[in-house]
């Protein structure tokens, strides 16, 4: 099995998928899945965008990309995701419409995630459930928890909300060991005053083999957790630079074969292929 890994896209929801579509040409190795670290920029009403998504949607109509693409049919993308047959599996990040993502997640109350967009493409995980992905050789097992973390009391939506915590807590009681933890947030270990503890106690108490999230801006880099199992990997935004590029460590390869896992950061030879100005229109 093999799954793309992914943070940060703001808007541009078809980018992973071709970017996923290219490495398989360019390879031959098929990718199964991808997982998303939050801030998908999932908007589909326009009226609802945050200041943060206001602001940089002047400059960049691909910050409404979801509106733009995912709310109705394109049938070239609709062709394109049908031919492709990849599912991207998302959590929550701080720059989303929470208000029609709740409206989802309470008309899928019995499932752990759900599909948001025009395609049945892109899905949301629940925080703080367990969740399988599977082929026919292998299962893959993970936990997302989207959001951000606040230390100062807050409840506007972008930040962790109290029935995820309770789905955390009920997790905290499992026993057993997982591949992956997928979180928008970091944990709150930084000296930097930003951070989710909920992240940090499921590290903690719970045995994952890698952990996964963006968010910070940070660039990406891997290194093992403070619990000294987990390897922690800080995944590049899948932002386009000053000279038009992504940049080192927006796409990684998960495999999972035989049981054992093992992670490839995807060259820029290959990612740079895709660049601001062409990405939409290559074929």
């Amino acid at each position: 099995m093999r799954v793309a890994i992914f943070s940060d896209i703001h808007g541009k929801i078809l980018l992973p998928f071709k970017l996923v579509d290219l490495y398989q040409k360019e390879t031959g190795n098929t990718v199964d899945f991808i997982l998303q670290c939050g801030d998908m920029g999932a908007y589909p009403h326009i009226d609802n965008l945050d200041k943060a998504t206001v602001k940089h949607a002047q400059y960049d109509r691909d910050e409404l990309g979801f509106h733009d693409d995912f709310t109705k049919v394109n049938p070239n993308i609709k062709s394109f995701l049908d031919e492709l047959n990849i599912k991207m599996i998302c959590v929550r990040g701080n720059h989303e419409d929470h208000d029609f993502l709740d409206n989802l997640e309470n008309d899928n109350s019995q499932t752990s995630l759900f599909p948001i967009d025009i395609y049945g493409k892109v899905f949301v995980c629940k925080s703080g459930f367990i969740q399988e992905l599977k082929t026919k050789n292998e299962v893959l097992t993970f936990v997302g928890i989207g959001r951000i973390g606040d230390r100062k009391g807050r409840t506007e939506k972008r930040f962790i909300q109290e029935y995820e915590r309770k789905e955390i807590r009920k997790l905290l009681k499992t026993k057993d060991v997982f591949d992956l933890l997928i979180t928008h947030d970091k944990d709150d270990s930084s000296q930097r005053g930003y951070g989710m503890s909920e992240i940090r106690e499921v590290l903690d108490n719970i045995i994952f083999h890698y952990h996964f999230y963006g968010h910070t801006g940070e660039p990406f880099k891997q290194e093992t957790d403070f619990n000294g199992i987990t390897q922690s990997i800080k995944i590049k935004e899948l932002e386009f630079n000053e000279n038009g590029i992504l940049e080192k460590g927006c796409m990684i390869i998960l495999t999972k074969e035989n049981e054992e896992l093992s992670i490839e950061i995807v060259d820029q030879k290959l990612t740079n292929t895709m660049t601001k100005y062409n990405w939409k229109t290559y074929n």
